[in-house]
């Protein structure tokens, strides 16, 4: 991959995104390079839930009684309930943090986490698909938790995944300046 690759590299919401989604081969082929990420060997504090198919149905079920106990107007709740379904293909990340592992401390896996997710969007980039990490206050919902998470488990967010329904040219990254400073003795 090459700078100017990652500099056009961009994030697209459900509603840009459409079929056709990343195929099995595919999406084993981006999980393969969330595995790339650093994880000091074997430990891989993460995991994915494939959202396709049958499943939509079930996470808009989820997303529209978690607007509903959050007291969001019916139409919110609608909105909520379309977001799972507009998505072809949604990735649930799950984090599997071992806060007394003897030799990787916490915040390090969490970065492995981060890696993980960051790995998965320029894969699909790469493959000619976009996607968009999505969490909020949902991933702290008891409900959908517990139809994701084990115990121990965190709930991230959804990476959703799909093609581009349109053609969008990168930023410019005007803002570059602002985010650079240099530690100076």
């Amino acid at each position: 991959m090459t700078v100017q690759s990652l500099l056009n590299r961009f994030s697209l919401g459900g509603k840009y995104l459409t079929e056709p989604g990343p195929s099995q081969e595919d999406l084993e082929l981006i999980v393969s390079a969330a595995l790339r990420a650093p994880d000091h060997g074997e430990l891989t504090p993460f995991r994915f839930v494939v959202i396709e198919g049958e499943g939509r149905a079930r996470l808009a079920d989820l997303f529209e009684s978690y607007a509903k106990r959050a007291g969001k107007s019916e139409e919110s709740c609608k909105i909520e309930r379309a977001r799972a379904l507009e998505v072809p293909v949604s990735l649930a990340v799950i984090a599997c943090i071992d806060a007394y592992h003897p030799l990787v401390p916490a915040h390090e896996q969490w970065m492995c986490v981060g890696g993980a997710v960051t790995n998965v969007l320029n894969a699909l980039h790469m493959m000619g698909f976009a996607g968009k990490m999505l969490s909020g206050g949902k991933v702290r919902d008891t409900e959908i938790i517990e139809a994701f998470c084990k115990p121990g488990e965190s709930l991230v967010g959804w990476i959703a995944i799909g093609t581009p329904s349109r053609a969008l040219t990168p930023n410019k990254l005007k803002w570059v300046q602002g985010v650079i400073s240099h530690f100076k003795s």
